[in-house]
């Protein structure tokens, strides 16, 4: 048996969906563990764009089962439209599975979300409005509702009405909106749920036998260390554990069947919404690197900010993550850049440390401390093999596996799943 977790280094958009992609492909299961669809994955598959928000970037494989772990929050109208786009495109869908215990995402908490950044005002967090972080607060608060009440649809209608009291006095009295209507609400879900009963299923059973019997699985997370509930750049920060302590509560296995964590490293630094960005370029290589990049959001469309690669925030989630393994994507971008500065440290207060501060106003104070390296010329995208990387660009790289104590075991230098360098078998 061997269990795979993927995580963000990052802020995400790093190109976890990808590297998802490659190693589906021995993968037995698939399990996406927190997180909602304020993540976008894109998976390049001969030369077509699949973009992803809720599903696991493993579904297409028809191979592997795919399953939404309880650690997620799931949009049932999202979901069903994603999988509705991929059966146009006639792609397979019935290996797809949904935990019992996962949370839905309810209107009102795509409502609140929208009504709670707008009262904030210039003080906003810059979430998606997707309504993640309302609905991890309700289940918190222990006033969810799960996929599996569903199943007694009586017994959901009564939670529901409960909830709705509480979510439309303070839609009512706090932001002077229209209430929402018990009826109209539990009648969507009665279609819903004719359509997502074949899906449910006890996931942490399934999984935990799927370890006894020594099959393959992979644990995918959205968003990335950064942004982790607890160790990101607070309160820009997501509503759960993407990292690889959140696999354990959010898909119910030991923290000993875990066996290869790896790390995803764009080679440059980006992120999207508000929050301290050390690194960040507001000027015209930041648009340059923008625009090759493709740095776009796969969810929102928003244009991400871009910056210099920063191995502070790397080493961290080497750190927290307790990462085997680097994978480091998009290096191509940088072709043609003659000198690429990476920061290796922070002057705070006439201080250097490499570690990440918790209050933004000291990391806010933070001026970054590069080393600067030199940039190549040559065109990449076709490399297979690391001897025939520019030596300039192999010096790259060993600086990120020297300053963070990894090993960099695939380098990505395209987008399609083709575009790899393998250095060490994963």
């Amino acid at each position: 048996m061997a269990s795979y977790v993927v995580v963000g280094a990052q802020w995400g958009d790093e190109g976890k969906g990808k590297i998802v992609d490659v190693l589906t492909q021995k993968m037995d299961y698939v399990v996406r563990f927190q997180g909602g669809n304020n993540a976008g994955h894109t998976v390049v598959v001969n030369g077509e764009k699949n973009v992803l928000h809720l599903l696991p970037s493993g579904v297409l494989n028809p191979k592997a089962t795919c399953i939404i772990g309880p650690g997620v929050v799931v949009d049932p109208f999202v979901l069903l439209d994603e999988i509705r786009v991929l059966e146009e495109k006639g792609l397979p869908t019935d290996h797809v599975k949904i935990s019992d215990r996962a949370h839905l995402i309810m209107p009102y908490h795509i409502k609140l979300d929208e009504l709670q950044e707008a009262r904030l005002g210039g003080n906003k967090i810059g979430t998606t409005k997707r309504g993640i972080g309302p609905c991890y607060a309700d289940k918190y608060t222990r006033i969810g509702l799960r996929v599996c009440d569903l199943v007694n649809f009586e017994e959901f209608k009564k939670k529901l009405k409960t909830t709705l009291e509480i979510k439309n006095e303070q839609i009512v009295k706090l932001y002077d909106e229209q209430p929402y209507n018990f009826e109209e609400l539990a009648e969507k879900f009665a279609d819903v749920r004719k359509k997502l009963l074949p899906r449910i299923i006890d996931s942490v059973t399934e999984i935990n036998e799927a370890m006894d019997a020594h099959q393959n699985i992979l644990f995918e997370g959205a968003q990335a260390n950064m942004l982790d509930i607890n160790y990101g750049t607070y309160p820009y920060v997501t509503s759960s554990s993407p990292t690889s302590a959140g696999v354990c509560e959010g898909a119910g296995v030991s923290p000993r069947s875990l066996t290869t964590i790896i790390g995803v490293v764009k080679a440059y630094s980006t992120r999207v919404g508000e929050g301290p960005f050390v690194t960040e370029l507001l000027d015209e290589m930041g648009e340059k690197i923008r625009q090759t990049g493709g740095e776009f959001g796969a969810t929102t469309g928003r244009p991400r900010r871009c910056g210099w690669l920063d191995l502070n925030v790397v080493k961290q989630a080497v750190r927290i993550n307790g990462l085997t393994d680097l994978v480091v994507t998009k290096i191509d971008v940088l072709t043609g850049i003659e000198k690429l500065p990476v920061c290796i440290g922070y002057r705070i207060d006439d201080k250097i440390v490499t570690s990440i501060p918790a209050s933004l106003e000291e990391y806010g104070k933070a001026e970054p401390v590069y080393q600067i390296m030199d940039g190549w010329k040559e065109d990449i995208s076709h490399i297979r093999k690391w001897e025939e990387l520019p030596k300039n660009c192999q010096n790259y790289l060993k600086l990120i596996e020297d300053f963070c104590g990894c090993r960099i075991s695939l380098v990505s230098v395209g987008p399609d799943r083709e575009n790899n360098i393998l250095i060490h078998e994963l």
